[in-house]
């Protein structure tokens, strides 16, 4: 390969990661604070998703030389920091042991990836916009305490999107630190130190197992695994979908037990390593994944570091980083939910049911908004027979 094709596959799995990182972190962040991670847990966290990443990426592009980029679920983090009522950080790391088996569980059972890819696109979408309005909805929340913080940042932010639509998170991100430092909001940095990684034992709690650990699995397979799959296709792969599924599954079940949850196939940013701006030969794109992995486990190295510079943020800047991270998500999830008329007002259910947040017998809203969409959808079906 020549030196320019090595750069441009260099330059591309750097665009991904920063993009992957940066803008989708505050969502991981508050899904820690979310079930009471403490400082430690939280850099095991982010260290176990940069680990599992990186593993997954390289073991994947190197033995099917295809630029398979993998990622953590930012669905997924959007989905535990909207999960209310977790009763621990140990009932968390079980749910998440729960969806890395169940990832297991498909690549085995071939027939449980057809029963999933069953479930209506309109419903597994309007669950997905359910869970992620909520963090959208944060964002506005912070509005009339910090209006010189986050009305800036909004606009910048929409400016931005026009021209750089993949960093646009980024530079809200870069930006926004600066801003709040020149406002006197940014606390004390710490100094720079390498992760340790904590180990958990899970705990068995059967509302949070089915609250969190079924719609866990159910958002990275809808949201994460399956478009990933598609951007591969799209640019002429044919990834295998169970070898695929078992390397993220099994990597995803590994680093749970230090608190991390599910890692999955990359969709947005993968999207950037498998385009022709990667390489114009499509057979030697694969080299995007040694380099992605590179990047990711440097994130891992020194992701206590990472962490500990976003928590001297202030909260604010992290809802509008997230928040603007998600919108475009949240409006894609919408259109798709709402696009159809025949399934509309099923995904009109499951929406209202999971942007509620109502936690029945202890189960969580993402649970019973899919319960209730599926329900709706069936007896609209049968009445219509």
């Amino acid at each position: 390969m020549k030196a320019t094709g090595l750069l441009s596959v260099a330059i591309a799995a750097l665009v991904a990661s920063i993009a992957g990182m940066g803008g989708a972190l505050p969502i991981v962040l508050a899904a820690t604070q979310a079930v009471g991670a403490t400082p430690e847990q939280t850099s095991s966290w982010v260290s176990g998703l940069g680990i599992a990443t990186a593993i997954s990426a390289l073991a994947l592009s190197v033995r099917y030389r295809m630029p398979i980029i993998a990622a953590w679920s930012t669905p997924g983090a959007a989905l535990i920091a909207s999960t209310p009522g977790v009763p621990s950080f140990a009932a968390a790391v079980g749910a998440f042991v729960l969806a890395a088996a169940l990832i297991l569980l498909t690549a085995a059972v071939r027939p449980l990836g057809r029963l999933i890819e069953k479930i209506p696109a309109s419903i597994a979408s309007a669950m997905l916009a359910g869970i992620l309005l909520r963090l959208v909805m944060a964002m506005f929340e912070h509005v009339p305490t910090a209006p010189l913080l986050v009305l800036p940042l909004l606009l910048l932010f929409l400016v931005a999107r026009a021209f750089l639509p993949t960093l646009a998170s980024l530079v809200v991100l870069v930006a926004g630190a600066l801003l709040a430092w020149s406002l006197g909001l940014v606390k004390p940095l710490p100094p720079l130190g390498l992760s340790t990684l904590v180990f958990t034992v899970p705990a068995w709690d059967v509302a949070t197992l089915i609250g969190l650990g079924v719609p866990l699995y159910l958002v990275t397979m809808a949201s994460q695994n399956l478009p990933g799959f598609a951007v591969l296709r799209a640019s002429g792969y044919q990834p295998p979908a169970q070898p695929v599924l078992a390397v993220t599954g099994a990597a995803s079940l590994a680093t749970a037990f230090v608190g991390s949850h599910t890692s999955n196939l990359a969709a947005i940013s993968a999207a950037i390593c498998t385009g022709p701006d990667a390489h114009p030969d499509p057979a030697k794109r694969w080299m995007a994944g040694p380099f992605y992995a590179a990047f990711w486990a440097l994130f891992a190295l020194f992701g206590a570091s990472v962490v500990g510079l976003f928590a001297a943020l202030p909260p604010a800047l992290l809802a509008t980083v997230a928040g603007t991270a998600l919108l475009g998500s949240t409006a894609g999830a919408l259109g798709s939910a709402l696009s159809g008329d025949q399934d509309r007002l099923a995904a009109a259910g499951t929406l209202a049911v999971t942007v509620s947040g109502v936690s029945l017998l202890g189960i969580g809203s993402a649970f019973w908004g899919l319960v209730i969409g599926l329900l709706i959808l069936a007896i609209d079906r049968f009445l219509k027979r």
